[in-house]
């Protein structure tokens, strides 16, 4: 999936766990999570040479390639995730959640691919949830429908929790 995509997913996750911990939308701290959702969604692309993010992260992306890190494999495991997750504790409470769900989305949405993840890594066995016939290849119009669908997830989100549900009290949604 391109970036873009990841992205929207990544924002998905920080509004997902704005919601759960009730955080005020009109807030620094809702900028500052749904900025890493954005960006920690992508994160995990730094294994593929000319990314963006092996772009920015050049130096991780350098060493990844010096130690042959293929594509969708180490960056995209389980085990990864639980690494990394060592890394951001000392991060609040809100942004660990939001970077570890964005991260974790990345790999997710990676799952609808027809090359699928190496998420057990570094058990070379890739794992997809649909049959290539149906599976979403990078850069199609299937993608482009995904991520319009992933928006509009998104924009339900936060008018449901911020816009519609003060209005109508509903229950559950703060």
């Amino acid at each position: 999936m391109l970036q873009k995509t990841h992205s929207i997913a990544g924002f998905i996750s920080a509004e997902i766990v704005l919601m759960y911990q009730d955080v005020s939308f009109f807030s620094l701290d809702t900028a500052g999570a749904l900025l890493l959702g954005c960006l920690a969604g992508t994160l995990a692309d730094v294994d593929k040479p000319g990314s963006t993010m092996a772009k920015v992260l050049f130096p991780l992306s350098a060493l990844l390639q010096l130690l042959k890190v293929k594509h969708r494999t180490l960056t995209h495991s389980i085990l990864f995730m639980l690494l990394l997750s060592m890394f951001v504790m000392p991060l609040s409470n809100l942004y660990f959640w939001v970077f570890m769900l964005a991260y974790a989305s990345h790999p997710l949405i990676d799952l609808l691919n027809d090359r699928g993840v190496q998420l057990f890594w570094p058990v070379p066995i890739r794992i997809r949830l649909l049959p290539k016939v149906l599976a979403i290849d990078t850069g199609s119009i299937g993608e482009t429908a995904f991520r319009w669908l992933l928006l509009a997830i998104s924009l339900l989100l936060l008018l449901g929790t911020h816009l519609i549900s003060p209005l109508l009290h509903i229950p559950g949604w703060n």
